[in-house]
C-alpha cells in the first residue's frame, strides 16, 4: 500500500470514527436520560460499557503510540549513527585530499549525499508516522463503529 493510500484510508477511518461517535453519543445521551427518568428500568449493561470500553480502546491506542514512538526513536538513532559514521569517513577522505579543488569536490559530494539521505529519511519517517497514526486510530475506530452498529435504533 502506498503512503497516499494509507493516508486516505486513515482519513476515511477518522471520518467514520467521528460519524459513529456522534451517533453513539446521541444514543447514549438518550439512554442516560431514560435511566434518570426510571433508574429501575435503565439499560445498566450499556451504562456500564460506557467507561470500560473507552479505557480499553484508549489503552490499545496508547500502546500503539508508545510502540510507534519507540520505533521512530530507533529510526532516529540509526540515522544519527549512520550520519556520524558518514561524517567521520568524510573527514578522513577530506584530510587526504591532494588539492583544494579535490577537497571542494569531496565537500560537494558529501553535501549532496547528506541532502539525498535526508530526503529519503524524511519520506521513510513520514511513512512510519502515517502507519503509527493508523495503528493509534484503529482501536478507537473499531469501538466507535461497533457501538454505532449495536446501538442503531
Amino acid at each position: 500500500m502506498t503512503p497516499i493510500d494509507r493516508a486516505a484510508r486513515t482519513i476515511r477511518a477518522g471520518q467514520e470514527t467521528a460519524e459513529a461517535s456522534a451517533q453513539v453519543i446521541a444514543r447514549r445521551l438518550t439512554i442516560m436520560g431514560e435511566a434518570m427518568a426510571n433508574p429501575l428500568r435503565a439499560d445498566h449493561a450499556e451504562l456500564g460499557r460506557m467507561g470500560s470500553e473507552k479505557v480499553e480502546a484508549l489503552t490499545a491506542s496508547a500502546g500503539a503510540v508508545a510502540a510507534g514512538a519507540m520505533d521512530l526513536a530507533d529510526q532516529g538513532r540509526r540515522i544519527a549513527d549512520r550520519e556520524g559514521a558518514e561524517a567521520s569517513a568524510h573527514m578522513t577522505r577530506l584530510a587526504s585530499a591532494d588539492s583544494l579543488a579535490g577537497a571542494a569536490a569531496l565537500q560537494a559530494a558529501w553535501g549532496m549525499g547528506v541532502w539525498s539521505r535526508a530526503l529519503s529519511d524524511s519520506w521513510t519517517m513520514g511513512e512510519s508516522m502515517l502507519k503509527l497514526q493508523a495503528k493509534a486510530l484503529s482501536p478507537i475506530h473499531a469501538a466507535a463503529v461497533a457501538n454505532a452498529k449495536r446501538l442503531k435504533p
